[in-house]
């Protein structure tokens, strides 16, 4: 089975790409937090997981 290109050549374009420092995360404070999994669960009865609708 044939490869595309060398693996000489693997990961040239990530290393070649200046590293940025990520942003500092903010954590919501709980209360928004808390609101917000209400609405979700309650209000718009969503289940958990990826098939909520």
């Amino acid at each position: 089975m044939p490869t595309h290109g060398s693996l000489s050549k693997a990961g040239k374009v990530r290393s070649q790409t200046p590293k940025i420092e990520p942003r500092p995360k903010k954590n919501k404070p709980p209360r928004v937090r808390v609101r917000r999994n209400y609405v979700k669960r309650i209000i718009l009865q969503r289940r958990p997981g990826q098939n909520w609708i």
